[in-house]
């Protein structure tokens, strides 16, 4: 922790009071070292909710509650673990809301990212969608948001302790993965395999996860909790015919792509149909301690911070 001046307002930028912001796995392998693009010092954080400052967009009144994510928040410019974040305007999303703001910081993005990833899967009401790594932020985000709208949902954890957690997000099928017998126990419950596979574990189980599902379904990759690279991928050998591999990354719904989902979000979840789950809430000062537990893989569900 260090004391820094607070921001000096520039055209183009924001200056907002940030009030949450949720911890993400990016920010802990960027801390890391692995993020060799990033310079430091760097206050971290690729996402935080609060109020404007100031601003030199005048749709962004003084007061006014915002949310942002991505655009190299906490890579090429300074994040959201501050009291305060000078942001570019253009990242901004303006919302209304009666959330209280620890629960508020959960949403943006690992609902967006949830959301992000279930519309790039196409999937729909009716239809039959695996989580792997169900018990990750983005992974309950997806099983509320999939229950919410009726789709029959099975997801995966290595911990049987974790199991009430998701049956709780409105998991209908969780299944234990020791790495060996996840196929048998998923044809048990679906013998034809999911028409969906929303893969946040990675690069370690995206292969499988394309043998996992239903020939012709597809496997979006989203989570990276095992790295960024699938060692000797070979798709012609390795995609089963007529199976469709995709991927999401939040950037694509950061500033105004992605304010209409967020309001909506924020909407179903005033409204009880999306059930967010935030595991701890850390005060900024204590944000080694919150990096300690997130790093321990001790979280079920979204790490936020508050300053």
């Amino acid at each position: 922790m260090r004391e820094l001046p607070v921001p000096v307002i520039r055209d183009g930028w924001s200056l907002v009071q940030v009030k949450g912001a949720g911890l993400n796995r990016s920010e802990l392998r960027t801390r890391q070292g692995h993020s060799p693009n990033v310079a430091f010092p760097r206050v971290l954080g690729i996402e935080c909710v609060g109020i404007v400052a100031a601003s030199t967009d005048p749709t962004l009144p003084e007061g006014a509650t915002v949310a942002a994510v991505m655009g190299e928040m906490g890579r090429e410019f300074d994040g959201g673990y501050a009291e305060y974040a000078l942001l570019p305007n253009a990242l901004l999303m303006p919302v209304t809301t009666t959330l209280p703001w620890d629960l508020l910081a959960a949403l943006p993005e690992t609902y967006l990212t949830a959301q992000g990833s279930l519309d790039a899967l196409g999937v729909g009401p009716g239809s039959r969608l695996l989580i792997r790594g169900g018990t990750s932020s983005v992974g309950l985000a997806a099983a509320s948001i999939a229950s919410g709208h009726g789709i029959e949902t099975a997801a995966t954890t290595r911990r049987p302790a974790k199991i009430d957690a998701l049956s709780a997000a409105g998991v209908d099928q969780v299944l234990l993965d020791d790495g060996e017998s996840l196929a048998a126990s998923l044809h048990a419950v679906w013998p034809e395999g999911p028409d969906y596979v929303l893969d946040l574990v990675g690069t370690t189980t995206a292969v499988q996860s394309l043998h996992l599902v239903r020939r012709g379904g597809t496997v979006c990759v989203t989570g990276s909790l095992s790295g960024w690279l699938i060692p000797d991928f070979e798709p012609i050998a390795m995609i089963p015919s007529g199976t469709r591999l995709t991927a999401f990354h939040s950037d694509n719904l950061k500033g105004s792509a992605g304010t209409a989902v967020l309001r909506q979000v924020i909407r179903e979840v005033e409204a009880g149909v999306y059930r967010p789950n935030v595991d701890r809430v850390f005060d900024l000062d204590d944000i080694v301690a919150a990096h300690h537990y997130m790093e321990n893989n001790q979280a079920t569900g979204k790490v936020v911070v508050v300053p």
